[in-house]
This record gives C-alpha cells, sequence and structure tokens, in this order.
C-alpha cells in the first residue's frame, strides 16, 4: 500500500492485489488475461477465458476451460480431493513424449453451484509444468503446492502454503 492508504501498482500497470484482501469464502471472476501453460516445448494450455478463484491468503488460481486445453496431454489419475467450497476434485498427469509430471491438473467436473463457471475447467501447479504466463509474465508457484496458487508481480502476500504457515 502507498503511504497515501492508496494501493501501489505493479510493474506491469496493474494494480497490487493483497491476497489478505480476498475473502473468505473464495470469490470467482472471470478474467481476459491470456494464460498460458507449457510443459516439455507443448502448448498443454492457453485462454483468454478463465477465472481466477480469490480465497483469503491464496495467490490466485486460474481454471482454464477444458476447450482451451490440449487434453491430448492429460491423463486422469486415481487422485481425489475434496474443497469444502468447490467441491470433489478429479486430477491429471501431463504426459508429452517421455515426460511426465504427476497430477499436475485438476478440475472440479460437479462443483457446488456457487463455482459453476468452472465445471471442467482445468487448472494447472506451476511447480510441476515448465512455465505458467499470465499477460506474459511467468508465475512463480505457490509454496507447498496444496493450493495450487499463481504469482505475479500485482499479487502481495504473506502467502499461506510454505512451511510454518498451516495454523494461519
Amino acid at each position: 500500500m502507498a503511504p497515501d492508504g492508496t494501493k501501489g501498482l505493479a510493474s506491469n500497470g496493474r494494480p497490487l492485489e493483497s491476497v489478505w484482501d480476498y475473502p473468505r469464502p473464495p470469490r470467482i471472476e472471470p478474467s481476459i488475461l491470456l494464460v498460458q501453460v507449457e510443459f516439455a516445448g507443448q502448448q498443454i494450455a492457453e485462454s483468454r477465458r478463465t477465472h481466477r478463484v480469490l480465497e483469503t491468503s491464496h495467490p490466485p488460481v486460474f481454471y482454464v476451460p477444458l476447450a482451451d486445453v490440449d487434453a491430448r496431454f492429460l491423463r486422469r489419475t486415481s487422485r481425489r480431493s475434496f474443497c469444502e467450497w468447490k467441491g470433489s476434485a478429479t486430477y491429471y498427469d501431463i504426459i508429452v513424449g517421455d515426460r511426465q509430471t504427476a497430477d499436475a491438473a485438476w478440475k472440479y467436473p460437479n462443483p457446488s453451484e456457487h463455482f459453476a463457471a468452472i465445471r471442467d475447467a482445468v487448472a494447472f501447479y506451476p511447480s510441476k509444468v515448465d512455465q505458467c504466463r499470465v499477460a506474459g509474465e511467468i508465475v512463480v508457484a505457490q509454496a507447498g503446492d496444496f493450493y495450487g496458487g499463481w504469482i505475479t508481480s500485482e499479487i502481495e502476500g504473506p502467502f499461506k502454503g510454505g512451511r510454518g504457515t498451516e495454523g494461519w
């Protein structure tokens, strides 16, 4: 925050966002920023039709519509998880040639009504792919991988997920 109480600007000119201003329960919002995911020299996803999920203390997670994901590279795994807000998630390995990254993506096939916009949209762990970008900026992975947050220059922490943050 700037000395005058207003939010500053990131190096890309967009306003800074504090993850501590995000709500609980989480908010979902559409985004037209270009989101790209690459692994093993292949573009796995590219979209300007994503949704961001914003939750207190977590960097945003971008959900890419399945139509904008190259599903040839996804293989469903047996892993499942449950979110009290979104519902049950299924997971996917990404496989390109001889390279594989386990449980690198997930989706909510039947999310709760409030999160219906992400039905069958795919989210990716930035730490499990070669590169994620938002509007051309390379994303930094959220520590701990539990939340899968995408950190860009306009997102301010501290972020839950790293060592010692479990009790926040």
